[in-house]
Formats: C-alpha cells, structure tokens, sequence
C-alpha cells in the first residue's frame, strides 16, 4: 500500500520538537499501534484524521489531503480499470 499519507504525518509531527506520535493517536482517538500502521502505509487514514491533524499541526488542509486522495481512491482506480478489461480475456473474435 501506497504509504505518501504516512511517511508525510509522521514527518510532520517529527518536524514538531516537543511533540511524541501517543499524542497524535490521542488527538485522533485512536491507538498509537494504529497511527504506526497509517505510517507504515498498512492502513488507510480516514478522512476526518485528516481535518484532526490539520488542526493539531497547524498546517493547511489541502496539503494533507493532496497526500491522502490517492490513497482513498485507489480502490475506484482499480475497479475503473477492471471495467475496461473485456470479460472474455480480451478476445474479440465473434464467430
């Protein structure tokens, strides 16, 4: 999985001197195993941690988000992708 999300909230908050990755999992209301994971890239964020960490860290919204979207709609890329597939294995011989 795609980890751009990750490696950029762990960097930020990092960037933030007095800050620990327990209290970003606070924030967020979840556990910080689970903040590793999103990290790591092994889960996908949702959406509402990224309004969350804007306001923690102070940054602009946009730019979380532009790290987050492609991680969100991955799975309609794919989909998107297998319905242009032919369903007969992409032979179009019509006898």
């Amino acid at each position: 999985m795609d980890n751009l999300f990750g490696t950029k909230i762990r960097s930020l908050w990092e960037a933030q001197v007095l800050m620990q990755q327990r209290h970003v999992a606070y924030h967020l209301d979840i556990d910080s195993l689970m903040l590793s994971n999103v990290e790591r890239g092994e889960r996908k964020a949702r959406l509402e941690w990224v309004s969350k960490l804007t306001q923690q860290l102070n940054l602009n919204e946009d730019e979380l988000l532009t790290a987050w979207l492609p991680i969100a709609f991955k799975p309609l890329r794919r989909m998107k992708k297998l319905l242009k597939t032919p369903l007969n294995g992409g032979d179009n011989n019509e006898n």
